[in-house]
């Protein structure tokens, strides 16, 4: 069962293939605002994971995040997830990503339950 407050933390070492000049979203060797996104999006998934009926997983639907400081190659950015509510299938997030104590950038994330093989016959 799917519960207001889970939450879980991921974490990526920014390396060059991470950056912004990487993923073609700027031209500076930090770390690119698709990568930091994708990192809240991965600890919303695996905030949930556990909890999901069998043969189930979440799919992203929409994420809304300020990008506030760059971080480094070799910094540590660590995303967190946290249920803020739980609508039918619909499960929303709040989300943040720090560098220490700095925070980086802070949104909203929804995310979708789908029986994996039928999402995936849909394809």
């Amino acid at each position: 069962m799917i519960e207001i407050g889970l939450r879980h933390t991921s974490e990526l070492t920014v390396t060059d293939a991470v950056t912004a000049i990487a993923a073609g979203s700027g031209d500076m060797p930090v770390l690119a605002t698709p990568m930091m996104m994708a990192l809240m999006e991965n600890a919303a998934m695996l905030a949930v994971k556990d909890e999901l009926p069998e043969g189930c997983t979440t799919v992203g639907g929409h994420i809304e995040s300020s990008h506030l400081k760059p971080s480094k190659t070799g910094a540590v950015v660590r995303a967190e997830a946290e249920v803020t509510k739980v609508d039918g299938k619909k499960i929303s997030f709040r989300v943040a990503a720090y560098c220490g104590d700095t925070l980086l950038g802070e949104g909203t994330h929804l995310r979708f339950i789908v029986e994996r093989e039928k999402f995936l016959q849909r394809l």
